[in-house]
């Protein structure tokens, strides 16, 4: 077997490495196009899982590796004159340089055949007698970018600028420096490699990088302007350059990874972000990934088939935490006046990979750091032994909840001519009695024109203000549950099919008349909707006022009006529902103007003691639809007319969105909301845990975290939670019998948890040939 490598970096050469070892026949070439002792940049980072795995596939590298590494086990947050420490992490850094002379000596050792300064035509025809050619020509890969039409790389070039950069100052922790100029902020991403040796990733955002006036240095010059930004960081050290210029990250994503019998490894095929340290790990896990494929498959086509198909999900799994992580970092000044605790605590939950419980084993003195501070903007709140940020009560208005657990809002389809029916006094009170903090109900429509299926539930009626107040009475009288009515009018997407018979199909029969923002149907085949006018509108503000007043007398706790989902308020929200020319469409003020007008009326016939929210859509998951910018705005616009919470959801506005899902998808746009319109939220979506909920609300993501289908699995979901934390919630006296029970069944599966936990940590290598030193203040 003839094999090509084009690219001699750690992936392609740790490839050769393995498919060498295990056919010592084949015939192995990397073509490299630099010298064997150039290397651009300083350190690379490997954590103890990584490891683990490079010493399964081949011993030999990986104690030579291991015997010339920098090994800490802890993350330093410097930010504000503050130091949180947090240990547990368990990462080395290794010499970039000193990592491919000990690959390059690996597979020369094995017989790989290396050929340096070798530069290779995009075309490939010199390589036409190959069996395999693998293209890990990194960020800017000539092969791929020749076959741009069959590979179909995306390529997002992020706005920040960053630079990479070396120091002789040594460190002892994986160190996120902040710091803020005149000019605005500057974040350092350090770590030690080697004796007297660190890495320094700078980066900083568009504007503070233009006022700094980096745009007009050199490389030099730039480097000791970056000595005096972080003068104390670096303790008398200096900064040492390597082609140290300022760039933009650019995210790569490659819709295909073959062609033929060539395939796309590491960066050339796709890239994650420097702020989770994987564009190294990521090549060389895609070198196993690869080998692996060929020792399953027989032929080359079926090795290549089985490692696209089989290695994409990791992938696209890194990068979306990449995503995630650096769009912190883009948005660094939105945290930057909370308390360093939270700020901290933000930037190690960063992209989801590590949560509150994982934090708590790990590091359980930060973690009750972090407690004690959310404990501290409660008021009355123990702070000697907080509870978890998820049983810490919030009072909006004059309604406190007694947790910041929420059950989401679900439609039922259930109802009868709008008429709520015992299903739904067993659903909400079985939920209520759950222990959760709030109980939303569905989407309960102003008028039967409004619904959006024959089974949507309504408020327009005294018999269905009755039914209400029956189930409003009993969540009242056997829980301590505060209870959300949210109103809303389906809009465009009205007269649909129940949800398990076609959901936001148009019904076969018995449709009624619809009316939207604009004449646009949903689907091609969707009754056409008609253009909303001043008459309609003034009808259909008199029937949110009256399911208002309905809803007052029912005695619900708080009120939310749907602006959300595609449905009618939403639909003028949205560029891509609101085609207007009149003064309720365009700009993003008169998109606002029924929906406020509308809120406003409610506002004013709702209690002034009682909260109100209102859910939007912050994105459209579709080209021309809300951007974020847009999405804070309307938040922003919101809170100015009196709501006290905003409801953040996605999507759902045309059937051409095509979300990006993932757990707790949603949330960072709660967390841009809440952050830069200074307006508290609550977030949604692909939300399933405890822990998940306790890591959103420490980080200061969100005020309240809604949860749908583990509530629809499990009403009794909060019970099980307090009984996890060994927190006492509100039972009823009906289920204090099982309280016990619960408690023990928590204490064995916590145990049980730890254990596992501590047997599934990757073991702590040992130590190479030096360790970093403490860091000199």
């Amino acid at each position: 077997m003839r094999i090509a490598v084009i690219g001699g970096g750690p992936g392609g050469l740790y490839f050769a490495i393995l498919m060498k070892k295990w056919q010592p026949a084949a015939e192995i070439t990397v073509f490299e196009r630099n010298r064997p002792d150039d290397t651009f940049g300083f350190g690379v980072v490997f954590s103890d899982a990584t490891l683990d795995i490079f010493e399964r596939y081949d011993p030999e590298s990986y104690r030579a590796i291991t015997e010339n590494f920098a090994y800490w086990d802890d993350i330093e947050v410097r930010f504000k004159d503050t130091v949180h420490r947090i240990g547990g992490n368990g990462f080395c850094g290794c010499s970039r340089q000193t990592l491919l002379i000990l690959l390059q000596n690996r597979a020369r050792q094995l017989g790989v055949e290396m050929k340096f300064q070798a530069e290779v035509e995009p075309d490939l025809s010199a390589f036409a007698g190959y069996d395999l050619i693998v293209a890990a020509d990194g960020i800017n890969s000539r092969i791929r970018e020749a076959n741009r039409d069959h590979f179909q790389p995306e390529v997002d070039l992020r706005p920040n600028r960053f630079t990479w950069l070396g120091s002789t100052r040594e460190l002892d922790a994986f160190t996120f420096f902040f710091r803020e100029t005149d000019h605005g902020i500057f974040i350092a991403h350090t770590y030690q490699y080697e004796p007297g040796r660190s890495t320094w990733v700078i980066e900083t955002d568009p504007d503070t990088f233009a006022r700094a006036g980096l745009d007009r240095m050199d490389e030099e010059q730039s480097a000791r302007f970056l000595e005096g930004v972080f003068a104390e960081e670096l303790a008398g050290h200096p900064l040492i350059t390597n082609r140290s210029l300022w760039r933009q990250f650019p995210m790569i994503r490659s819709k295909r990874w073959v062609k033929d019998n060539v395939v796309l490894m590491g960066d050339a095929k796709g890239t994650a972000h420097f702020s989770i340290g994987a564009g190294t790990k990521l090549a060389m896990e895609d070198s196993i990934a690869l080998f692996d494929a060929f020792r399953a498959k027989g032929t080359v086509a079926e090795a290549l088939a089985s490692y696209e198909t089989d290695r994409r999900e990791e992938v696209e799994r890194t990068q979306h935490a990449a995503d995630v992580s650096l769009v912190w970092f883009e948005h660094v000044e939105r945290f930057w006046d909370m308390d360093p605790r939270q700020f901290a605590f933000g930037l190690m939950t960063r992209s989801k990979a590590i949560t509150y419980e994982n934090l708590r084993l790990r590091a359980p003195d930060f973690v009750a750091e972090t407690d004690r501070m959310f404990a501290e903007g409660v008021p009355g709140a123990d702070i000697v032994k907080p509870r978890p940020p998820l049983f810490q009560p919030l009072t909006l208005r004059d309604m406190t909840v007694a947790n910041r657990a929420v059950v989401s809002p679900m439609c039922m389809y259930s109802a009868v001519e709008g008429m709520p029916t015992d299903w739904h006094v067993v659903h909400y009170g079985a939920r209520a009695i759950g222990g959760a903090g709030l109980v939303y109900t569905e989407m309960v429509c102003v008028a039967p024109d409004a619904r959006i299926t024959p089974g949507c539930a309504g408020l327009w009626s005294d018999a269905q203000e009755a039914a209400w107040t029956r189930i409003v009475g009993f969540a009242h009288a056997n829980s301590q549950a505060k209870i959300c009515l949210q109103l809303g009018h389906a809009g465009r997407k009205g007269a649909s099919k129940l949800m398990w018979e076609g959901m936001d199909r148009p019904l076969a029969e018995g449709a009624w008349p619809i009316v939207s923002a604009s004449p646009l149907p949903y689907y091609p085949d969707s009754q056409v909707p008609t253009e909303l006018d001043e008459a309609g509108m003034a009808r259909i503000t008199a029937e949110f006022v009256a399911a208002t007043e309905r809803g007052s007398r029912c005695g619900f706790d708080m009120l939310e009006l749907h602006c959300a989902h595609g449905y009618l308020l939403a639909s003028f929200l949205s560029p891509l529902t609101n085609q207007r020319t009149d003064a309720y469409g365009g700009s993003l003020a008169n998109r606002l103007r029924f929906p406020l007008r509308v809120f406003a009326a409610m506002r004013a016939a709702w209690p002034a003691e009682k909260p109100m929210s209102v859910r939007i859509s912050a994105t459209d998951w579709a080209e021309g639809g809300i951007t974020e910018a847009e999405a804070i705005a309307i938040a922003r616009a919101f809170a100015e007319a009196g709501v006290d919470l905003v409801d953040v959801s996605t999507g759902q506005t045309t059937p051409k969105s095509r979300p990006v899902y993932g757990r707790m998808f949603q949330t960072p746009y709660s967390d841009a909301i809440r952050n830069a319109a200074d307006v508290k939220t609550m977030c949604v979506g692909n939300i399933t845990s405890a822990d998940q909920m306790n890591t959103i609300l420490a980080a200061g993501r969100a005020d309240l975290v809604a949860l749908g289908r583990p509530h629809l699995a499990d009403p009794s979901f909060m019970l099980k939670a307090a009984a996890w934390y060994g927190v006492d919630i509100h039972q009823p006296p009906q289920y204090l019998p099982g309280k016990d029970q619960a408690l023990r069944n928590a204490v064995k599966d916590r145990s049980d948890f730890e254990a596992l936990k501590v047997a599934a940590k990757p073991k702590r290598h040992a130590r190479g040939s030096f360790a970093p030193k403490a860091a000199a203040e």
